[in-house]
């Protein structure tokens, strides 16, 4: 069978008892961030743009779907644009691999999905492990090349999650959730030089918008083909420059990979467990600096004053962002408020960094002295072998002694009770009651127990 066909047969036939409590968990912790998210945001440019744009663009158009955060009705490809725009300004995304962010082309997908059939949290759930499954297989090896090519890796994937969940959520068939991934080959895209050149590139929203169209293709019997993944002329040949393995870059310094892996164990071996929640509202390869170093400090009871200088011994694409091909933030990068030096040295000196706060101060924010001071004392030492997200952290002290702590990658990837645990700050901050915050959360941590899920959870994002 082809890769597509191996999805859509484990997607077709996927249920919630084949879920692991580990998985099921889990899909209920990044329906927790990615709402959260949403919920920051609310009063964001972005997300008012965008419901703005759509308002103006389907005039005359149905209401079937719910804007998140404000209760308006577009249609199911409006809705799910302007969702997906709100989550990405509120910067509580999910990660996986540092280059993707699954959560905010996937859940919008699988909300208007959910909501426009009556789809039950269970559903909901199995539809999200589906959708998340996919695209991670799909991109795990492959990011750093797609990323080379001048691609933007999150909605490039995106597109194949986002179309998944839908699809599954729609109840299609095997044969048509294979159509949907197909027409995603058709549609996928996602550029770097709008973004490295002034611009603001459009990325998830549009991945999402494309998803659904891909799925209504589908329902409507529209073929893709067989081989849209591996073959010849197919993804992998036209994104990663290669249908043979062939990779640019690599996270771990490989160059080959072998395509036949990526559908191997299918429904037994859940890399969807690997995705970590961004907490910090910051490039994924900062958020373990804030609280690695912060962990040192604190178990050695290091004051900012005492010490001398930090050395930060992370995975060489991390300093390479978004491509070793053509970084627009190197290693030579002086450091600057919202660089990873500078998040280094708020672990230190401040043990944390605010849930709130966007990647640098805002309108009537002000940085601690310290941090200012500190960041200029932190060097980065890029190695292909560090653990990606797992920072080596060496604090030199002014009386000549030296502490270390390693990441080990996994320090942001937690179940749900932590999750809300971590979460739970930015209530005060919210549009919506802190009760009402309350509730959401409660009603993500009860999402296998309640019928119509999507509107539930719509719900509890609108200010009352």
């Amino acid at each position: 069978m082809s890769l597509s066909r191996d999805f859509a047969a484990f997607v077709a036939n996927l249920e919630y008892e084949d879920l692991s409590p580990e998985v099921t968990d889990r899909a209920k912790g990044v329906t927790l961030q990615v709402l959260s998210s949403a919920l920051v945001a609310h009063q964001m440019p972005g997300g008012g743009q965008a419901l703005a744009l759509m308002q103006e663009e389907e005039t005359g158009g149905g209401g079937a779907a719910t804007v998140l955060c404000n209760g308006s009705k577009l249609t199911k490809g409006g809705a799910a644009f302007v969702n997906a725009e709100i989550i990405f300004a509120g910067g509580k995304w999910d990660t996986f691999r540092m280059l993707t962010h699954p959560g905010i082309a996937i859940l919008p997908a699988a909300l208007v999905a959910a909501e426009t059939t009556g789809a039950s949290g269970k559903e909901f759930l199995v539809a999200l492990a589906a959708g998340y499954e996919v695209m991670e297989r799909m991109a795990a090896e492959f990011i750093p090349t797609v990323m080379s090519r001048g691609f933007h890796a999150g909605p490039v994937f995106g597109i194949f999650g986002a179309a998944v969940a839908a699809a599954k959520l729609q109840r299609l068939d095997e044969n048509r959730i294979h159509s949907a991934i197909a027409q995603c080959v058709n549609l996928a895209a996602g550029n770097l030089e709008g973004a490295r050149s002034g611009g603001r590139s459009l990325r998830e929203g549009g991945a999402v918008r494309n998803a659904l169209l891909a799925v209504a293709l589908a329902r409507h019997g529209t073929p893709g083909g067989e081989t849209t993944l591996e073959g010849e002329a197919g993804f992998y040949h036209a994104y990663a420059g290669s249908n043979r393995g062939e990779l640019r870059y690599s996270f771990t310094g490989l160059n080959r990979t072998d395509l036949s892996e990526i559908a191997r164990g299918l429904g037994r071996d859940w890399i969807f467990l690997e995705t970590l929640y961004r907490i910090y509202s910051t490039a994924g390869y900062n958020i373990a600096h804030v609280d690695v170093t912060a962990r040192l400090c604190e178990e050695h009871n290091i004051a900012p004053e005492d010490i001398d200088r930090i050395e930060a011994r992370v995975n060489w694409l991390e300093t390479e962002y978004p491509s070793p091909a053509f970084p627009s933030r190197g290693i030579d990068s002086p450091p600057q408020v919202g660089s990873t030096q500078y998040f280094t040295a708020w672990g230190a000196a401040e043990r944390g960094y605010p849930l709130l706060r966007g990647a640098q101060p805002g309108l009537g924010e002000t940085d601690p002295p310290a941090v200012l001071d500190l960041m200029h004392r932190v060097s980065l030492i890029p190695t292909v072998r560090q653990t990606l997200f797992g920072p080596r952290i060496t604090v030199f002290t002014k009386d000549g002694r030296s502490f270390t702590r390693e990441g080990t990658g996994r320090e942001f990837i937690w179940d749900f009770e932590e999750e809300a645990r971590r979460i739970s700050p930015i209530a005060p901050g919210l549009a919506i009651s802190e009760t009402q915050f309350a509730e959401l959360i409660d009603s993500c941590r009860r999402l296998d127990r309640i019928d119509r899920a999507a509107e539930k959870l719509i719900a509890l994002t609108i200010p009352t």
